[in-house]
């Protein structure tokens, strides 16, 4: 048999077994391993101490017993094991018969006396962060000529290592549950934010749709949304995606008229290394990212026509091939697909392939323009006011009574976003807690663009701003004129004359 390694060697090879990112129990029993080879030993065992009640279990054993050392405990103190891993001093025994306080729990020494063979037992402490402590021990047949200082000096080396890759593997799973939190956390502000239940509005067009997300959503089918720019196409999807049961699978979206037709491509189906100029590598396409999950294709209208059979393939088989590859990759993914185009018309001016139309269009969903949904108007704009509000850090609370008349009044060509756009910048411009008229942007107060707001001479225009503050004051203080007074800065009296002038009855407005 040829000597055994030196232990310079023998650090080294401890070295790299821990180095190899593998769970803290192989790394451990890889350890242990490279020591029972190097050092030709009978057995050896890593314990570690529960951190709240500092009962040790061995957590790695290799060699003679390493089944029964698996299921071996120590409370604190007890036996060799456990002194050395409450005490911190190392414990060195040439001839382990003659030493009465080993228990001999693993049964080691009972094989040993039964084979009329001596052992040796030295045993080290680790020590790791946080209170974390443990004892490394080796067993080895016993050698007169052996060099025990120099063994005790290597395995506390060896100790040290191991407390070091204990450090690290703890952190790492720290940082793993951390992930697998927040990513939790994450998961469910989703699924709250984009729930049914969160799409705002009450009109009859809005709730036909929520009626649909509904039936569609526990099911696996191609869903087609349509609808103007800007209604909110995109939060259906989600809507349907967190409301199936793939709400814990992936998202992806993409929009095929934000891409270059020369890369839709490559973004939905990916590409082999060396497929094109600069592909210096594999790359994961969209579908391949939805695995288990949707898929959400926005402007599918806009789809080249060679994307498009490409496309059809995937619907029916459920499979394509990346761009320069020739092996198919099999998908399960749910295709939401979102269109303001009229796809119809497309394909019978043959610029939409007729299969892939009806391929998609398994389950459509329309979303309504919000000039159809006027009675949503209010609530979506409160909606968009608490939520800017909070985002910029303003106090503003409301819509003043001729903010609402002149929303309602305006025609919205950009639906819901022109609305979010409209009320953020009022929110941003207003001065006060509340938000009128003329906070909103010029292209709802312009005559010509909503009939809202007729030609008047500065006073007529200041009487209606008046009327305006009067109304809201008297609202809020339910007709109480001192109340509605104190809130303006003004007397009673004054406002009592103000309210006669512009004909208003604060006694309507009591509770």
């Amino acid at each position: 048999m040829p000597p055994p390694p030196s232990p310079l060697r023998t650090l080294l090879d401890l070295s790299q077994a821990l180095a190899g990112t593998r769970t803290l129990h192989a790394s451990l029993v890889h350890a242990l391993e490279v020591l029972e080879e190097d050092l030709r030993a009978e057995a050896a065992f890593v314990a570690l101490a529960d951190p709240a009640t500092g009962e040790l279990r061995i957590e790695a054993a290799v060699g003679g017993a390493a089944n029964a050392a698996r299921r071996t405990h120590f409370h604190p103190g007890e036996g060799i094991t456990g002194r050395v891993a409450k005490t911190g001093r190392a414990v060195v025994i040439p001839q382990l018969t003659k030493e009465p306080l080993f228990l001999d729990r693993t049964g080691v020494l009972a094989e040993a006396r039964r084979r009329k063979r001596e052992l040796s037992f030295v045993c080290v402490p680790i020590r790791a962060e946080q209170g974390r402590t443990g004892a490394l021990a080796v067993t080895l047949p016993f050698d007169p000529g052996r060099d025990y200082p120099q063994l005790q000096a290597t395995l506390e080396i060896g100790a040290a290592m191991l407390a070091q890759a204990l450090r690290v593997h703890v952190r790492l799973e720290d940082e793993r549950k951390k992930l697998q939190a927040e990513n939790r956390q994450l998961r469910e502000e989703l699924r709250e934010r984009y729930d049914l239940r969160n799409v705002v509005g009450t009109s009859h067009a809005i709730r036909q749709v929520a009626e649909l997300v509904s039936q569609a959503a526990p099911s696996s089918a191609t869903v087609l949304v349509r609808g103007e720019s800007g209604t909110g196409k995109e939060l259906i999807a989600h809507a349907i995606h967190y409301g199936s049961p793939r709400a814990e699978r992936p998202f992806v979206k993409v929009s095929a008229a934000a891409l270059p037709e020369s890369l839709v491509e490559s973004e939905l189906f990916g590409h082999e290394a060396g497929a094109f100029t600069g592909a210096h590598g594999r790359k994961p396409g969209r579908f391949e990212l939805a695995h288990g999950g949707t898929l959400f294709l926005d402007e599918v209208g806009d789809l080249p026509a060679t994307i498009q059979v490409k496309l059809l393939r995937v619907l029916q088989e459920r499979e394509f091939e990346r761009v320069g590859g020739t092996q198919p990759v099999r998908v399960d993914v749910r295709l939401i697909a979102a269109t303001n185009r009229d796809l119809e018309a497309a394909v019978r001016e043959g610029v939409f392939r007729e299969d892939l139309y009806y391929r998609l269009n398994v389950f459509e969903i329309f979303v309504p323009p919000l000039r159809d949904r006027r009675p949503d108007i209010p609530l979506l704009a409160d909606h968009f006011v608490t939520r800017f509000a909070t985002e910029h850090g303003k106090d503003v609370r409301r819509l003043a009574t001729t903010a609402i008349d002149m929303l309602m009044s305006y025609h919205w060509p950009g639906n819901v976003r022109e609305l979010a756009n409209c009320i953020e910048r009022a929110v941003l411009v207003c001065s006060g807690g509340v938000i009128h008229a003329h906070d909103l942007p010029p292209t709802l107060q312009t005559a010509e663009v909503t009939g809202t707001l007729p030609q008047r001479s500065l006073g007529e225009a200041v009487g209606v701003y008046e009327r305006d503050l009067l109304l809201d004051a008297v609202k809020i203080a339910r007709g109480n004129k001192a109340r509605a007074a104190r809130l303006l800065q003004t007397t009673e009296r004054i406002l009592s004359y103000k309210l006669a002038h512009h004909g208003i009855d604060a006694r309507r407005f009591r509770a």
